[in-house]
């Protein structure tokens, strides 16, 4: 008679843990960079995506196009949320707010105003580079 083996059985909920673990500080380490740099640093974008693939692949998400999806939908996320976050700091700096105080503060016309104005065609191709690489990395 064969033995019994253990069945590998995996843990389904610890993906979202490690998702928005990987996506908070994506953001923290992308506003850092950006605000230390004086730009707003597209190419973070790539790393994002990367980051975001691995931590679904830690929390054991089965591959395909769902995990992609997610995969996307987060550096997207994220990207947003940098812009946002990038903006909203380099206006509070000069009104004496603080990051997040400023955040709160900061409404949509104005972030997309800011955002728009300070990122150029390499950002923008960074954001794209970055979406095509969280669907190839986590599929």
């Amino acid at each position: 008679m064969p033995p019994k083996t253990a069945s590998a059985r995996t843990s389904h909920w610890l993906w979202p843990l490690l998702l928005l673990l990987g996506c908070a500080t994506a953001l923290i380490a992308w506003l850092l960079v950006a605000l230390s740099l004086g730009q707003q640093a597209g190419w973070m974008a790539i790393l994002v995506a990367l980051e975001s693939a691995f931590m679904l692949r830690l929390g054991t998400f089965r591959p395909g196009t769902a995990r992609a999806v997610i995969a996307v939908v987060a550096t997207l996320g994220v990207i947003l949320s940098a812009q946002w976050a990038i903006a909203s700091a380099q206006m509070g700096f000069v009104m004496g707010l603080d990051v997040l105080a400023s955040c709160l503060r900061m409404g949509p016309r104005l972030a997309w105003l800011l955002s728009s104005m300070a990122n150029g065609w390499f950002d923008l191709a960074c954001w794209a580079v970055g979406l095509v690489v969280a669907w190839v990395v986590a599929r």
